[in-house]
């Protein structure tokens, strides 16, 4: 009996010459509606499904593959004789080769001005059911979702190779596929319905690169892109120099991303070990990175900078005078590129520095499970700022504030952060008790101390870290409150002359 393929793609990259090699073969194709055409207008031989099920295309092609003919033809065990005597019985010819790709959900999704109407139309029900009932039955059926295997599976066919093994890895890849295609529309059809934790939580990201490894050497890494992401996103951006991005570029590179996001005006970050060791937010980019790197001279070196404007001659001068992993920006001028450039290890990244500022989900892999928390937006007006003590801050100290409050959020708990006039001037990160962190806040500010603010990300359980302030030179502070030893705090401030002002919302990040 002549083998049978049956063809129905939507992207028909490659697929005339790979139906031609199958007819070379020896194979009757069987095809559907625009596939049909685009191979008759090819010249090659090719019977309509509804020869094969009797049964016209109908509701707008909703209905045309979900017929016992087909699937019956696909799902029919070669090795059982009751299969085989079923199939004699109602006339149901085997189906050797089942090439299927999907209606285009995820490209309608990423377009705009998209209605509802047309999100529904592009969920494709009979592809989905065809690569499902064929790779279950991949012990008799070759199926192929993925233009990129054509070329390979010819040859194998060619050359009689195409055995158990790579015909099961080709029935894995259908359903990662099938997979990833229903979790883009349950995630979507989640979305419009409001659902933010629903009572099962689907996920799917596409293999963006290998990595050479994880956190360390003996450890197996790769990136995964969210596929249709359009915010800030590494997996955007487009590398203009260096070598691959390892894992813990990956890492900071995104922190570093998430701190700018926080600013409109140019601003820019500096990030060791995703914490920000620098900040500055200033009127060109240039006085941004200035103030950035002079927050902490010491620690950017070998970190990530990344910028919220073009990277100008002035700004990649300072750059390619010290050491650091990566440049992120939005651009680089022809002059600032070719001086960058000069340095052989550094990684130049370009990307749009765009974000719609809206919620996002975070997850966090747990042994056996997974952790999903709305990412950390808070924010807060300085009219809601409650004042705890007998001075105000002046309209300047609630610059500052304001401006050290959006740094700690990104700051490891637990986190105090000094600034001043628009610039990181100490960061103490992810000590065990509060004092700790302020001290290395306050060790690294030095002279700069004086005069500066001083943002919490969490109340002050005992006096001693505003004690220490008000010795370094602090005039202001910013916490949530909410400790039962407020009050003490409060009478330090009031006795030294400190401003000190509540949130009522903290910032803890783990």
């Amino acid at each position: 009996m002549r083998k049978r393929a049956l063809i129905s793609v939507s992207n028909k990259e490659d697929i005339i010459d790979f139906t031609k090699g199958l007819v070379e073969l020896g194979y009757e194709i069987i095809s559907t509606g625009g596939t049909l055409r685009t191979i008759q207008d090819a010249g090659i031989s090719a019977r309509a499904v509804e020869e094969i099920t009797g049964f016209p295309e109908m509701m707008d092609g909703r209905v045309k593959t979900l017929h016992p003919s087909v699937h019956g033809g696909l799902l029919g065990k070669r090795s059982s004789r009751i299969h085989r005597k079923q199939m004699e019985e109602n006339k149901i010819v085997p189906i050797d080769v089942v090439v299927v790709n999907l209606y285009p959900f995820q490209e309608t999704l990423q377009k705009t001005g998209v209605t509802h109407e047309e999100m529904i139309e592009n969920i494709d029900i009979g592809g989905p059911a065809m690569l499902r009932s064929s790779a279950k039955n991949y012990h008799d059926v070759t199926v192929v979702v993925d233009p990129q295997d054509y070329e390979q599976v010819l040859m194998d066919l060619r050359m009689d190779q195409l055995d158990l093994e790579k015909r099961r890895s080709l029935a894995a890849k259908v359903f990662r596929h099938t997979a990833n295609y229903d979790a883009l529309i349950a995630n979507y059809l989640t979305t419009e319905t409001g659902e933010d934790f629903p009572e099962t939580y689907t996920v799917t990201y596409e293999k963006a690169q290998d990595l050479r490894y994880g956190e360390n050497p003996h450890q197996q890494a790769a990136f995964f892109k969210d596929p249709v992401s359009t915010s800030m996103s590494l997996a955007l951006a487009e590398q203009l120099h260096g070598k691959e991005l390892s894992y813990n570029n990956i890492q900071d590179g995104n922190a570093a991303l998430e701190i700018l996001s926080e600013y409109r005006e140019p601003a820019t970050v500096a990030v060791k070990h995703m914490n920000p060791c620098g900040i500055g937010v200033a009127a060109d980019v240039y006085q941004a990175f200035q103030k950035a790197y002079d927050g902490d001279p010491v620690s950017i070196f070998g970190g990530i900078v990344a910028c919220n404007r073009e990277i100008e001659a002035a700004t990649a001068e300072k750059l390619s005078e010290i050491f650091v992993e990566i440049v992120i920006a939005p651009g680089f001028t022809n002059e600032a590129l070719a001086m960058l450039t000069r340095k052989k290890n550094i990684r130049l990244l370009k990307l749009e520095m765009k974000t719609d500022g809206s919620a996002y989900h975070k997850l966090t892999t747990v042994k056996g499970g997974v952790l999903i928390q709305q990412n950390d937006h808070g924010e807060i007006a300085k009219e809601a700022l409650t004042v705890m003590t007998e001075r105000k801050p002046s309209e300047q100290e609630l610059a500052d504030l304001q401006f050290a409050w959006k740094a700690v959020k990104h700051v490891k708990s637990n986190a105090i952060v000094l600034g001043k006039e628009n610039q990181t001037v100490g960061v103490g990160a992810g000590q065990m008790n509060r004092i700790g962190s302020a001290m290395i806040a306050i060790e690294q500010a030095g002279e700069k101390a004086q005069g500066s603010v001083l943002a919490s990300d969490a109340f002050f359980p005992m006096p001693d870290t505003v004690e220490a302030a008000v010795q370094a030179g602090v005039t202001a502070i910013i916490q949530p409150g909410g400790s039962k030893r407020d009050q003490d705090s409060i009478d330090v401030c009031n006795e030294h002359g400190v401003a000190m002002v509540y949130t009522g919302m903290r910032h803890f990040k783990h």
